[in-house]
């Protein structure tokens, strides 16, 4: 994968609007094309990051631990496997596996990281992106919470 398909990959990810074109293709220099065949495990849940993947090809199933039969599959272009990564070394909370052939652009942590320590306007606007995620997250949660109740 060149630099500037690496490169345009990020630009149509959202996570990485936050990024200018120059600071994608920083990124995309640090970047790994990773290939999985059907049935494999991109990442498991309880794995530490490294960092996150951005998806190229093909369509992954998320489950976690427990709801292996609900799966939620994602198959967009450019839909970023674990963001959260990029910033925070917690455990994975969710596994990801392979539906059928999958290409993604890896982007390491450590990369993100010495990127945000660069530019700190970069930096404020992952934060302001991960608060905005979590908190949609937490009102999406807190809508649903009537709907279900204790059996």
């Amino acid at each position: 994968m060149q630099l500037d398909d690496a490169a345009t990959i990020l630009g149509r990810a959202d996570f990485f609007e936050i990024c200018d074109a120059e600071q994608r293709r920083l990124l995309a220099f640090a970047s790994e094309r990773k290939k999985f065949r059907p049935g494999s495990v991109i990442y498991a849940s309880g794995d530490q990051p490294e960092g996150a993947h951005v998806l190229v090809s093909g369509t992954v199933s998320s489950t976690q631990d427990g709801a292996e039969n609900n799966p939620y599959l994602i198959h967009e272009v450019g839909a970023v496997l674990g963001a959260m990564a990029l910033v925070i070394p917690k455990p994975r909370p969710v596994t990801i596996r392979a539906i059928d052939a999958v290409e993604t652009l890896f982007v390491p942590r450590t990369a993100f990281m010495k990127l945000a320590n660069q530019y700190p306007d970069l930096a404020g606007r992952a934060a302001d992106r991960i608060r905005r995620e979590l908190t949609s997250y937490l009102g999406a949660i807190e809508g649903s919470r009537g709907r279900f109740s204790k059996g």
